[in-house]
């Protein structure tokens, strides 16, 4: 059989099942199916209780959801309030975030130091395993690459499916140590084997914080500055962790509800990670920002701008997707914390990159895209930047390929989700298993001479 006459059939399928697969959009309302999760106000389906982490978009006045500025916790803790206390003391803060997620509390310096050391001890991969893994059969996408690499760690360790709480902390530990090596390695094996260029590989080097060594890694002189590391560490802490709900968060809880082994659950939720709904809107930005600076001619102009943005919701400009990416979230109305917090970094690092122009294009976007949406959509909430409206321009101006916006967001987040992970263990809960409703109707069973084509 060709491929042609593969591709007919599989194509005859597909028409078959599109057209016997539409569900009538009336039977949702009917059945008040909460679709996503989540209700018209988008408040979510209560599915779960959590002490990770806490995320406050609204307060309720008598009886009604009104929308406040949003806010984000840690174990209880202020995000900001944790921002400002690592930057005040002029030191990395994501090695420390790690502990508290996974822990419960914040260390002190000998707890920290301890910590870290023992990241940097775990963060060592396999005898052979960059080349007989990582270089072996490169995926062209990196979050497949680290999927790859972490089933098979599987292999490697010498009790993968031991689920006791002790040995599921190991593995986080060694883990979130390693990520940033299969994250850096898996790229450059890849421009190695497909973009024909030089495969540098640098180990990660003892004192340096997780940022500095990524940093240290990826580039080939190894060089960064100061405030490029202290943004991107930043990056890594604003992405750690964001409440039990979120899709891949919440694929970690119904996958560990199985009692599956610690790689499985991880691979899981960077499948759903990877997805552009969820961690790969960042590179999305930045693509979409580079189409509107090449299609405006004065990016001063807020009236050229407000009609840019009116084409991408009409699906005429961009990738006729009617999103402008990096606008608004499922859960803040208001504000998201990481953006506001991260906006004030990115002002800083755009005057050392010679880039203030694109940050003031981006500054305006964010002021006109909710005016924008609020005439042209019917919207339920307030609409607003989230952290992904900044992070991929942090990104981009720090130098790093577009490939791995979303692996370094697994990096960050691998702390969260083993906190979530350890905490669905420690509770012991049920198997989770949400209840579908058919709606197909019952029909005899016809004899194979009987059925008509």
């Amino acid at each position: 059989m060709t491929r042609e006459e593969t591709d007919a059939i599989i194509n005859k399928y597909a028409a078959l099942v599109t057209g016997a697969g539409v569900i009538d959009n009336e039977l949702y309302g009917k059945y008040e199916v909460k679709r996503g999760l989540r209700d018209i106000s988008g408040k979510g389906v209560l599915v779960g209780l959590t002490e990770i982490s806490e995320i406050d978009s609204y307060i309720i006045e008598d009886g009604d959801l009104v929308p406040c500025e949003g806010k984000l916790f840690y174990r209880g803790i202020n995000i900001e309030k944790i921002v400002q206390g690592f930057i005040d003391e002029n030191r990395f803060g994501f090695e420390e975030v790690c502990f508290l997620l996974l822990f419960g509390s914040l260390p002190g310096q000998e707890e920290l130091e301890a910590f870290t050391a023992l990241l940097m001890e775990n963060a060592a991969l396999p005898d052979n395993f960059v080349r007989d893994t990582i270089l072996n059969a490169p995926s062209k996408d990196m979050m497949n690459s680290l999927a790859k690499c972490v089933l098979t760690l599987y292999a490697y360790d010498e009790n993968p499916d031991d689920i006791s709480v002790a040995n599921v902390i190991r593995q986080s530990i060694r883990l979130i140590a390693q990520f940033p090596l299969l994250a850096v390695y898996g790229y450059q094996s890849f421009t190695y084997l497909h973009k024909n260029q030089s495969l540098v590989i640098h180990s990660p080097q003892k004192g340096l914080s997780t940022a500095q060594n990524i940093l240290h890694m990826l580039r080939q002189d190894s060089s960064y500055s100061s405030l490029e590391a202290r943004v991107l560490d930043l990056a890594l802490v604003l992405h750690a962790e964001h409440g039990g709900g979120n899709n891949s968060t919440f694929t970690t809880h119904v996958v560990t509800s199985s009692h599956t082994d610690t790689y499985s659950s991880v691979a899981a939720s960077l499948g759903s990670l990877k997805g552009p709904r969820h961690g790969g809107a960042n590179a999305k930005v930045v693509q979409m920002f580079r189409d509107m600076q090449e299609k405006l001619s004065d990016w001063h102009d807020d009236d050229a701008i407000s009609a840019y943005l009116e084409k991408i919701l009409n699906r005429e400009a961009f990738d006729q997707s009617g999103l402008i990416y990096g606008m608004g979230h499922a859960v803040y109305s208001l504000s998201d914390p990481r953006a506001k917090i991260f906006r004030r970094f990115v002002e800083q690092l755009a005057a050392e990159k010679g880039r203030l122009e694109e940050y003031t294009l981006h500054s305006k976007v964010e002021y006109l895209a909710p005016q924008v949406i609020g005439k042209m959509r019917k919207i339920y909430k307030g609409v607003s930047a989230n952290v992904d409206f900044y992070s991929g321009f942090v990104y981009s101006m720090l130098d790093l390929p577009e490939e791995l916006y979303t692996p370094l967001f697994a990096v960050a987040r691998l702390a969260g989700w083993s906190a979530h992970r350890i905490e669905e263990l420690v509770n012991a809960g049920k198997i989770i298993r949400p209840a579908y409703k058919s709606v197909s109707k019952q029909r005899p069973y016809t004899p194979l001479d009987k059925r008509e084509v």
